[in-house]
């Protein structure tokens, strides 16, 4: 009996030790996950496991279901594991893009600048991960979590519960890098892009991991899309454009040419300001319009009421903000009940100021603006 039972305990040590060389990474990431300050709809995770972002470039992940399925292959290793992402076009079309503000000032006090960003978007619960890559910079970035299969009803609370949150990693909606790089990215309905000059293709938020992992700078940043074809998926109903900014104050808007090719349009911070910001439509001159127009973005959510309201705010501050001011300038243009056209409600899920000198993030979730919740690396 003695034997039989040395031997169970041995056959079970194997299988705790084989577990732990397998998964070892991802049960680390997955018991970090916590609510943060008690809030049942923000979550913060380190994620501790290897990712191998050459190999997710070569795999040509340009769609959400694409990238999901990546994701079960690489977290599961064979195990049988589903998930499922909610970010698609309802039956008869209509998009439920998520709509953004974004901007970069100046720190008023002290050196460095400010990246803030709302966004907006339905009744979702968030997801802060950091992460400190082998191959890569360290960051720290936000989900929505329903891209990876959360709801308010359904949320990270046992072991097994926790699984989808590995998703994360590439899923950022917006982020920072130890280097003081930021990016965040907003919706532009039908103009979802198709690039295909025979590079690998990577999606929607693929291009924004890559650029939190390896870039340091706008410029890297540009030339490393010169590499891949960004594609966006055709069922979501959405494209996206890009706003970039770095710990030196240079920062740019990436967009896609919907009537060449979906070639990639770059619009620069104009030299004579310290400041730059972008809201949810077209800001190349090629295609900018002072007037709402469908065709170049989303008046809906009153895209270009915002862009109006934060560029009056910047200027009259001259571009230079203390945290304060940079929280308020969110709030201006924030979402509680939006009531829109076409009958959808949205609201601004978060409100978020990174500081691009201390690498730190204060967050504000869910219309709640008398709570900050601070993050560093």
């Amino acid at each position: 009996m003695k034997k039989v039972l040395l031997w169970i305990v041995g056959i079970l040590a194997a299988l705790c030790i084989a577990v732990s060389c397998i998964w070892g990474g991802e049960i680390a990431s997955i018991r970090s996950v916590k609510s943060v300050g008690g809030n049942k709809y923000l979550y913060w995770m380190e994620y501790k496991a290897s990712y191998d972002l050459d190999d997710l470039i070569k795999s040509d992940v340009d769609e959400n279901a694409k990238l999901l399925d990546y994701v079960i292959k690489r977290i599961g290793k064979g195990l049988p594991l589903k998930i499922k992402s909610s970010q698609v076009a309802d039956e008869n079309g209509k998009t439920t893009t998520f709509n953004c503000t974004s901007f970069q000032a100046v720190k008023a006090q002290g050196e460095g600048y400010w990246f803030g960003r709302n966004y907006d978007y339905f009744k979702n619960p968030t997801m802060v991960t950091v992460s400190h890559p082998k191959m890569g910079y360290a960051s720290i970035a936000c989900s929505d979590m329903s891209h990876f299969g959360y709801t308010l009803q359904k949320l990270p609370g046992s072991f097994a519960t926790k699984l989808n949150c590995l998703a994360s990693i590439y899923a950022p909606v917006d982020g920072i890098n130890e280097k003081g790089l930021c990016t965040s990215i907003m919706a532009l309905p039908r103009q979802a892009s198709k690039q295909n000059t025979g590079k690998h293709r990577v999606g929607t938020s693929v291009i924004m991991r890559l650029w939190l992992d390896r870039c340091a700078t706008v410029q890297e940043a540009l030339d490393l899309l010169e590499t891949v074809d960004v594609r966006h998926d055709a069922k979501v109903g959405s494209g996206y454009h890009y706003f970039v900014a770095d710990a030196n104050g240079d920062c740019a808007v990436v967009e896609f040419d919907p009537n060449d090719g979906w070639k990639t349009l770059i619009t620069r911070k104009c030299e004579e300001k310290n400041n730059m910001h972008v809201t949810n439509h077209l800001l190349h001159q090629k295609y900018f319009s002072t007037e709402p127009d469908p065709a170049l973005g989303n008046p809906l959510s009153k895209s270009w009421w915002r862009y109006e309201t934060v560029g009056a705010y910047l200027d009259t501050r001259n571009g230079s903000l203390s945290l304060d001011e940079a929280q308020e300038c969110l709030s201006l243009v924030r979402w509680q009940d939006l009531h829109r056209e076409d009958g959808l409600i949205e609201d601004t899920q978060y409100s978020n100021v990174y500081d691009q000198k201390s690498i730190s993030l204060y967050l504000r979730n869910w219309n709640d603006y008398e709570t900050t919740h601070q993050f560093n690396l």
